[in-house]
């Protein structure tokens, strides 16, 4: 076996972005063969996912699993660098791990989720494993956890989105429809609330401050302030907040009138919508 030269490290670790002492004991390991090495580093993962912690991970799926009554469901992004890689079969099969332990778990956090095992490995060494075998930064960028009377999926094509809405006043009925619509209203909207009684409040006083300042600006005078500033606000509201928004199937009702019109009391308890990139 030919000595491990500086060089030889040095080119390695330009390759891999691991360490230079990891790359030298690879070399070693693989008797200077480069392929075997990267290999090697590969198979441990941790050091080329360190490497690559900087890059962009913009890429990705969501994974859905809802409980067979439907009262509960998890949601979470495991994101990656790639489209390619998102499409890979060992990357979704991850994903579907990471949302099957997330199910049978309910972590409290993210970083309870990665910390729980699967077989004998936790999710974190499961996502560095991976790493280190096809050379990408993975990451779960979002783990949601929700329960309700009735709680409905829906996932956008592509998978690069999706959407948990949770619905109260259901009276035993199987509302999966009506939720699937609010749900497709949620991905293409962007509400930032159910309503206006659920925004924080630090986006409203951002908003209120703005529409004064705009008020001012356009030579309004100052004892009418407060109502046109109000009355601006109530338009954000109808534009940012589920249950205004006008119904996308049927704009002649709002999202809350639409709710309504399928049940009786039906309405939106909570939602949360989670996007790739």
């Amino acid at each position: 076996m030919s000595a491990i030269t500086a060089q030889d490290v040095n080119k390695l670790r330009t390759m891999t972005g691991a360490g230079m002492m990891d790359c030298k004991k690879a070399l070693t390991e693989a008797d200077g063969d480069f392929e075997k090495a990267i290999e090697i580093l590969r198979k441990k993962g941790q050091k080329v996912s360190a490497s690559r912690s900087d890059r962009d991970a913009k890429e990705g799926s969501v994974f859905i699993k809802v409980s067979d009554d439907k009262k509960e469901a998890i949601l979470i992004a495991l994101n990656c660098e790639t489209d390619f890689v998102a499409k890979n079969e060992e990357f979704q099969s991850l994903g579907k791990l990471i949302v099957e332990t997330a199910f049978a778990k309910k972590p409290a956090t993210k970083e309870a989720l990665l910390a729980e095992k699967a077989g004998d490995l936790t999710l974190h060494d499961k996502i560095t494993e991976l790493v280190g075998k096809i050379g990408e930064k993975l990451e779960v960028s979002a783990y949601v956890h929700m329960v309700g009377e009735a709680v409905v999926p829906y996932i956008h094509a592509g998978s690069k989105l999706g959407v948990l809405v949770s619905l109260k006043g259901v009276n035993g009925k199987d509302v999966t429809d009506a939720g699937k619509d609010v749900g497709m209203q949620i991905a293409a909207m962007n509400p930032v609330a159910v309503d206006e009684k659920n925004i924080d409040p630090a986006i409203i006083a951002k908003e209120l401050e703005i529409a004064k300042a705009m008020i001012i600006a356009e030579g309004k005078p100052e004892n009418m302030v407060e109502k046109i500033a109000q009355g601006k606000m109530n338009k954000f509201f109808k534009d940012n907040t589920l249950v205004h928004q006008p119904f996308v199937k049927d704009n002649s009702k709002t999202v809350a009138q639409y709710l309504d019109s399928v049940s009786k009391g039906l309405a939106v308890a909570d939602f949360k919508r989670i996007a790739i990139g």
